[in-house]
């Protein structure tokens, strides 16, 4: 049954890495005039309502369920969601989608453990601090100038702190996963609060957001890259461990990198490459889950003794 279960789980979680990979490439390839800001509170607001349309037309019950427990929550969510998409999407102009990415995504499991210990008073593990070395040093690399490739410092701190608001998301969606509330509900939301804070930039921008270029970037990045994709990954969250989940997310930055440098035409420098691997290889490390030891092993050598010693006494 669990088997089963993670059969399910895992290409749903990938499958929404995929389409988070492609939010900086696309952003770049539209060259829409619109600022950072204004396109993070498109994508987020319209895959708000597209997501809130969803849920009311297949179980509006469920909105109901979001009670003054669940808020706090949800507003913090809503608060780290709308700062990453402006944090985000500006470190992708300024810096590029590939260091961007693997900027954000390299702080992601430092900031989710901190704030996980912050909220929860989980325990930090030595794996956790090994992996949080190998992101530091990659960061130190991402960022180090080299010829031929500038990065932009501003950009860069931007693409730490949209890694520093993943992690405050992650463990407030956790939170609510716990409370048992119903996360397409919750995630509507909070798509619609994060938006709402960003509105006074969309609406500033409509004119360049309904321009050909601007409504087919908004069209791919509000339903499919936030209402579909969020969708994915709380659905498939319920069928994977966190540490499952964390590293099927690797997806995101290789999926980004890539279409940097195939469609983009980005370059990485040999110490900005040594530096995205190193924060990958981080959040391996992180995230890869531990192996049963311990009471676990002995039960199951007790049960194979024991299969052994009763097939010896049938024969």
């Amino acid at each position: 049954m669990e088997r089963q279960k993670n059969r399910f789980g895992v290409p749903l979680v990938l499958l929404a890495g995929v389409l988070w990979g492609t939010v900086g490439p696309a952003q770049l390839l539209a060259g829409a005039a619109a600022g950072p800001a204004a396109l993070g509170g498109a994508r987020i607001l319209v895959g708000g309502l597209v997501l809130a349309a969803v849920v009311l037309a297949t179980d509006a019950g469920s909105f109901r369920l979001l009670t003054g427990r669940a808020w706090p929550a949800v507003l913090a969510a809503s608060a780290a969601t709308a700062t990453f998409q402006a944090a985000f999407m500006t470190s992708v102009a300024t810096t590029g989608a590939a260091v961007a990415t693997a900027l954000t995504f390299g702080v992601a499991p430092v900031a989710t453990g901190i704030c996980e210990r912050a909220a929860t008073g989980t325990r930090l593990t030595r794996r956790w601090v090994a992996g949080t070395g190998c992101a530091v040093i990659g960061c130190v690399l991402v960022v180090a100038p080299a010829e031929g490739v500038r990065v932009d410092l501003g950009g860069a701190a931007l693409g730490v702190l949209a890694g520093a608001c993943f992690g405050v998301y992650t463990v407030s969606a956790k939170r609510l996963i716990q409370h048992g509330v119903p996360m397409p509900a919750a995630v509507a939301v909070t798509l619609l609060v994060g938006g709402a804070v960003l509105a006074p930039w969309t609406l500033a921008a409509l004119p360049a957001l309904t321009t050909p270029r601007g409504l087919a970037l908004v069209v791919w990045l509000g339903p499919v890259t936030a209402a579909a994709a969020y969708w994915f990954f709380v659905t498939g969250l319920r069928r994977v461990s966190a540490a499952t989940a964390g590293t099927l997310s690797l997806v995101e930055p290789l999926v980004a990198a890539a279409l940097a440098v195939l469609l983009l035409g980005e370059r990485l420098s040999a110490p900005v490459t040594a530096g995205a691997v190193l924060l990958l290889g981080g959040l391996v490390v992180v995230s890869w889950p531990r192996v049963r030891n311990g009471a676990d092993t002995s039960s199951i050598r007790n049960e194979v003794v024991g299969r052994c010693e009763s097939n010896s006494h049938v024969a």
